[in-house]
């Protein structure tokens, strides 16, 4: 272990980082989704005080909310009485203030085709969040947008795409149309696109901190259940459990399924064999797949499982998402003098579904 951070947390929880036999990758818990916020926040900025002009990599939609809101209140208020105070209990040195306008950002994924100023557009979230809102230099990073890709000048996304999505038969067949002889050539000059965004991310030496949240179907990035665990920056499709997920910022199940995404793979993300990759993830609804991803061998089934080769990866979880942990449940249980009655209750119950056995 090699943050101040985590084992700060773990003394103060009395947790172990891994509980053997069975959990393959570092865990930490909170009690709430906020403090899952605060956690990941103290430990990006610790890692941004180590790296200043470091890679990273950082996720959009609703998993980042307390991250981002929790990592400008500690910017802000650094050199506050009350923040220090607060900076040195969480096992974070104050005397070093990070500044992360030198750090280089990369985008994972997004949507494609999607117009970048679209609000559902991840390029779009980026840049409202991440480059103005913490102040990166939007020279230093990479980014994904649909709308620069392939089209030439005064072509839009809507005049080659229009309303019917994109055929990635085209990569294969001759074409039938005008029409799709122009879309050939654009899928062609995207998979150039995510081959050269591969090779820039290696040229940086690959991602030193990653933050991610993960799928139903244990995804992260748009890397679905059945991608190669060596897979690279590509435009690829979507299975329908990630399009549903999708569907409420998209306009509905129908747009979702009409979108592919570029994201960047799951070696991409595992490459760097000293990175930091974190896993957040809240709510009972999440802790299925995220025991297979934590427990279970190494599988294409749960894309997740591919961070058990990274030595820094770690999944910080609510208590409800790591509901199905049991070794770790099981030595919850053994403090029962710590606990109350009702939460033994629950933890027996919840050991006794998840390992198949009687009460």
């Amino acid at each position: 272990m090699n943050s101040k951070v985590e084992e700060t947390l773990l003394a103060t929880n009395d947790q172990k980082l891994q509980y053997t036999p069975t959990e393959k990758i570092g865990v930490l818990t909170v009690d709430s989704f906020p403090r899952l916020g605060t956690l990941a926040a103290i430990r990006f900025l610790e890692w941004v005080q180590r790296n200043p002009e470091g890679v990273i990599a950082l996720p959009t939609g609703r998993t980042p909310e307390y991250f981002i809101k929790e990592t400008h209140r500690f910017i802000r208020g650094w050199r506050d009485a009350e923040t220090l105070s607060e900076l040195e209990e969480l096992g974070i040195d104050p005397s070093v203030e990070p500044r992360l306008s030198g750090l280089r950002f990369v985008q994972i994924d997004d949507f494609y085709p999607i117009n970048p100023r679209h609000q559902n557009s991840f390029y779009y979230y980026v840049q409202k969040y991440y480059v103005e809102g913490f102040g990166l230099d939007f020279d230093r990073g990479l980014f994904i947008r649909s709308d620069t890709i392939g089209l030439a000048s005064g072509e839009s996304i809507e005049s080659v795409w229009g309303d019917g999505g994109v055929d990635l038969s085209l990569r294969y067949r001759q074409p039938k149309t005008r029409l799709e002889e122009r879309q050939r050539s654009v899928i062609r000059e995207v998979d150039q696109f995510c081959v050269e965004y591969e090779d820039r991310i290696r040229e940086l030496g690959g991602i030193g901190f990653f933050l991610g949240g993960i799928g139903p179907d244990g995804h992260i990035g748009f890397n679905v259940r059945g991608s190669d665990m060596h897979s690279t920056t590509r435009l690829t499709e979507i299975n329908y459990e990630t399009q549903a997920a999708a569907a409420t910022d998209l306009g509905g199940v129908e747009v979702a399924q009409k979108r592919l995404v570029i994201t960047i793979g799951l070696d991409t993300i595992s490459a760097r064999k000293d990175a930091v990759a974190i896993i957040m993830a809240a709510g009972e609804a999440k802790s299925a797949v995220v025991a297979a991803a934590i427990q279970a061998d190494r599988h294409v089934s749960v894309p997740a499982s591919v961070l058990q080769r990274l030595p820094n990866a770690r999944f910080y979880l609510t208590q409800g998402a790591a509901k199905d942990l049991i070794v770790r449940r099981v030595a919850t249980l053994a403090k029962a003098d710590e606990i109350d009655a009702e939460t033994r209750e629950r933890i027996a119950f919840d050991v006794a579904v998840a390992s198949g056995k009687r009460l």
